[in-house]
């Protein structure tokens, strides 16, 4: 009597090999096909926000907003020792009008200043606001701040301590809806009355240039800021 020993084969496949299992060069076209469409799709999603964002900024800019506010808040820009530069003399112009014509009892002035300089943007406003013929009680210099964002938060704060809630906002024109969001996310219920004079409206290509830059800052306060704690 003869014994067989029966000696185990290679592993059998979990299943039938498909043509649909197989890596074939049409599979790998298709995998190739699908991931460039999603691309293309990705892409086409980018450029229609960016285009949005950007159709947006020109939109607001246009817009000149003046409810009755508690503040109008003057956006600071550059001054030199005490003197307003053109950006903040023509802000400063124009929020002066505005006071004028009751839309708000009192103008707030921001921002902080630069290494070696002896005044602030807010105090250079201020003292401008003085000189001609604002009552020193109707003025407040929020004195910090280097940039729209910090500045905002000192906004904000100094609008919890004195129970303001609303501001009509004065920049320039490109600056008013980044602007605007930045209000409102803190505490103040926002309108936007910008410039129409000064060097950033002087010229087609200027407004082109400001209208890009003011799509891409929007565009990082909206969507890079959330994730860095930024806002």
């Amino acid at each position: 009597m003869t014994l067989e020993l029966e000696v185990p084969g290679p592993p059998e496949p979990d299943g039938p090999e498909t043509p649909e299992r197989r890596d074939t060069p049409e599979r790998r076209s298709g995998v190739v096909a699908w991931a460039r469409r999603l691309f293309a799709c990705l892409v086409a999603i980018a450029m229609l926000t960016t285009l949005t964002v950007g159709l947006r900024v020109w939109y607001q800019a246009r817009q000149d907003e003046r409810p009755a506010s508690d503040a109008i808040i003057v956006l600071g820009a550059a001054q030199y020792n005490g003197r307003p530069s053109p950006t903040l003399e023509w802000r400063l112009r124009h929020a002066l009008t505005l006071y004028h014509d009751g839309i708000a009892p009192a103008i707030v002035t921001v921002g902080g200043k630069q290494a070696g300089d002896t005044y602030t943007e807010a105090t250079a406003g201020r003292l401008w606001l003085l000189r001609h013929g604002v009552p020193s009680r109707r003025v407040i210099a929020v004195r910090t701040g280097s940039d729209t964002l910090h500045s905002m938060r000192a906004i904000g704060a100094e609008f919890g301590r004195l129970h303001w809630t609303s501001a009509v906002i004065v920049t320039d024109p490109w600056h008013a809806l980044r602007s605007k969001r930045m209000a409102e996310a803190n505490g103040i219920r926002a309108a936007a009355s910008p410039t129409r004079s000064g060097p950033s409206v002087q010229t087609r290509s200027t407004q082109v240039r400001y209208i890009v830059r003011e799509t891409g800052g929007y565009l990082w306060y909206v969507l890079v800021a959330p994730l860095t704690g930024s806002r």
